[in-house]
């Protein structure tokens, strides 16, 4: 990683920590079981790629990070209540998470139940009601909708209903792809989309062109996790390593072999800079993501 990438991915963690943690609910309010529940789960953890994404897009369209700051919190508020519901008994059984017990497991599961609900409710009011949004009321409808839409039947819940489904089954790489399309990829493009949506004024070819990028790291992200679940450890990762393959779970490697996995993301990453060409030196953050998205450890 460059030293100017980990500098803004810095800059990045602790910006959105200071946002969740100032829009959350605090736990001495009632519920405060339920309210602890979101602060637990939501603060202090994970890499913050999604809304490091939302913010590097701004900063290649030359937006402010304060006016990105709803639209971060809101992606990453799904993402944190899609966490809590696919560690649940019912779906993926998994005791950790981001290197701590999972929701259900601190807590209990119907505080989990709860707490992912809440935490996609505040996503909604957060992109509604935001002082710090400056789009207009317009495009904040559109934000509105472009998360909605990532989050629901044809987005990441979706995705996951198509994973459950496929469990102990062989997929073809199309099948493969249009789960994790869905499942991680939604939620991904909904991170740069959102930002573009920020402003008034964009080329619709350019707003294409970052989508399309969206699309090709969000399917690297989701290989590179694939090839991690095998080659990595339980206490790098955060979370259970060999879970994926322990639940018979269709995947990159098994699908391709390890080295076609590998492959696989190294191509992608080709494709989302291919993408980037209409930008200068303005989209070499976005350029060292991708790049990060494939090389990183955990």
């Amino acid at each position: 990683m460059s030293n100017a990438l980990k500098d803004y991915l810095d800059f990045c963690q602790n910006r959105v920590e200071t946002a969740l943690e100032a829009r959350l609910p605090s736990d001495i309010i009632l519920p405060q079981k339920l309210h602890l529940a979101m602060r637990y789960t939501v603060l202090d953890g994970g890499k913050r790629m999604r809304p490091m994404l939302t913010y590097g897009t701004g900063l290649t369209l030359g937006i402010a990070p304060e006016a990105l700051d709803g639209p971060a919190c809101a992606v990453e508020f799904i993402h944190v209540y899609s966490l809590i519901h696919d560690d649940l008994p019912a779906m993926d059984d998994d005791d950790l998470r981001r290197g701590k017990a999972t929701c259900h497991v601190a807590f209990d599961e119907a505080t989990a139940i709860l707490t992912g609900d809440a935490l996609q409710a505040l996503a909604f009011e957060t992109l509604a009601n935001d002082p710090s949004i400056t789009a207009s009321a317009e495009g904040r409808l559109k934000m509105i909708t472009v998360l909605a839409k990532a989050s629901g039947s044809q987005g990441m819940v979706g995705g996951q209903a198509i994973d459950l489904d496929s469990v102990g089954t062989c997929l073809t790489l199309p099948e493969l792809e249009n789960m994790h399309i869905h499942k991680t990829g939604a939620l991904i493009r909904a991170s740069v989309n959102m930002a573009t949506l920020a402003k008034a004024d964009i080329d619709p070819n350019i707003a294409k062109k970052l989508d399309n990028y969206a699309k090709c790291i969000g399917l690297s992200f989701q290989v590179k996790d694939d090839i991690l679940d095998e080659e990595s450890d339980t206490e790098t990762l955060g979370k259970t390593q060999g879970k994926d393959k322990d639940n018979n779970k269709p995947t990159y490697p098994a699908l391709l072999g390890m080295a076609g996995a590998k492959q696989k993301a190294q191509e992608l990453h080709e494709q989302a800079l291919d993408n980037l060409s209409v930008f200068g030196g303005e989209a070499d953050l976005l350029r060292d993501l991708s790049l990060y998205i494939i090389q990183r450890d955990h």
